[in-house]
């Protein structure tokens, strides 16, 4: 196996794991921008994710082969309002953004791991769904020398959209007046308000936004990976999309990029046994190779990164 030969193996694989990711460092940029820490982004991906199994496997025979994209939509919407926890506590009532969001996540996997035993009669984890999303090729593309098959073969149409809406949210976030008022309030709510933004319907709007991504996310790596629901099935990809927002200064094409090569890790630690040389490292080290990546990447750019100036700060009218 050469190294192009490598690539053909890794690559589409590594496209369908970040795809998870950048719905979910998007979410959180959008959170952020507005001047909310969203931690709680693995809590809103375990909801995404439950949700979206269940209604696959309850209306697969009514949807047939439309049902993981209208689970993708019923992931969104609940993500969207599990997030008004966040929107409450941090905006209305000012209570620590952190904390909060550290509540979400344990309160996500607590519903859902309730929800399946009472669903599925005890059981820990949910049945396997039939209706799963369909690898295609490209026409055109996945026929140009080198490139056709490593970028345009065997992708999922999730990762396709989760590219397309990391373009788009640059666009909304940098080129439209919504983003304009999005990031002004996270930078200096006193000012927005004085030009007439109502800085706390900015910022229940981009919390909802931000949820309903990390729900979408959520649905995707359930329905694309796994397969099922269970306890494990979104494992630490909440934080690896925050930290892609980190990585990639809270910009969706940064964060697009670092989901990437988040992806590319996950990948290698699941194919890299059938990789030659890669196969000779012990598989422990394979497995926790996403993990260590994040940390690096973090203690290396965390000091380069600057956060919205309002990040994580509550706003009260009227005072500095």
């Amino acid at each position: 196996m050469n190294l192009l030969d490598v690539l053909y193996f890794i690559v589409p694989p590594a496209l369908f794991y970040a795809a998870p990711l950048i719905f979910g460092a998007i979410g959180g940029i959008f959170s952020e921008r507005s001047g909310v820490v969203n931690i709680g982004i693995e809590g809103i991906m375990v909801m995404g994710a439950f949700v979206g199994i269940v209604f696959n496997l309850f209306t697969a025979d009514a949807l047939g082969g439309f049902t993981p994209w209208v689970s993708l939509v019923a992931a969104m919407v609940v993500g969207a309002i599990f997030s008004l926890f966040l929107a409450v506590a941090a905006i209305s009532f000012r209570a620590d953004q952190t904390v909060t969001g550290v509540a979400l996540n344990l309160l996500g996997i607590a519903i859902a791991l309730f929800s399946v035993k009472m669903i599925f009669e005890g059981k820990g984890q949910t049945d396997f769904i039939k209706e799963r999303f369909a690898l295609f090729d490209i026409p055109l593309l996945s026929d140009i020398p080198f490139i056709g098959p490593m970028f345009f073969s065997d992708l999922y149409g999730t990762s396709i959209l989760a590219i397309a809406v990391a373009f788009l949210a640059w666009f909304v976030v940098y080129k439209t007046p919504f983003g304009l008022r999005l990031r002004s309030v996270g930078e200096h709510p006193m000012a927005a308000d004085t030009m007439g933004i109502n800085v706390t319907k900015m910022r229940y709007i981009a919390v909802m936004i931000s949820g309903a991504f990390a729900g979408i996310g959520g649905a995707i790596y359930a329905q694309t990976i796994t397969g099922d629901f269970g306890h494990a099935t979104i494992n630490g990809q909440g934080f690896m999309a925050i930290a892609a927002m980190i990585f990639g200064k809270w910009h969706p094409i940064g964060a697009m990029g670092a989901a990437l090569f988040f992806g590319l890790a996950q990948a290698l630690a699941v194919a890299g046994g059938s990789i030659p040389y890669v196969k000779e490292v012990p598989p422990v080290f394979l497995t926790i190779l996403p993990y260590v990546l994040t940390i690096l990447a973090l203690a290396g750019f965390i000091g380069k990164a600057t956060a919205p100036k309002a990040s994580g700060i509550p706003y009260i009218k009227g005072k500095r």
